[in-house]
């Protein structure tokens, strides 16, 4: 269910703007989307994990923030974002 260490710093490579940076905007929610995958995956599944659900909702809320965040700064680099995760809007 949780992000293995190796699949963390292949999608760090992947989204950071710089060599040393892991907590830009585009990381974070890299990792997120990476994280409620898993978590869809799961509740796929186990249907009445209700716990789980919530932290499902917990982690899309905090993406939506992180992203609303980048489209009010850099509309740009928001727009590629979401192009290169596959999400809508």
């Amino acid at each position: 269910m949780s992000i293995t260490a190796e699949r963390r710093t292949t999608l760090i490579g992947e989204y950071q703007n710089a060599t040393i940076d892991t907590g830009s905007p585009e990381v974070q929610v890299a990792l997120l989307s990476e994280r409620i995958g898993n978590l869809t995956e799961h509740l796929k599944i186990h249907a009445k994990d209700f716990h789980s659900r919530r932290g499902l909702l917990m982690l899309v809320g905090r993406r939506r923030r992180l992203l609303d965040y980048l489209k009010r700064k850099d509309k740009t680099r928001y727009e590629t974002l979401i192009g290169r995760l596959g999400l809508r809007r």
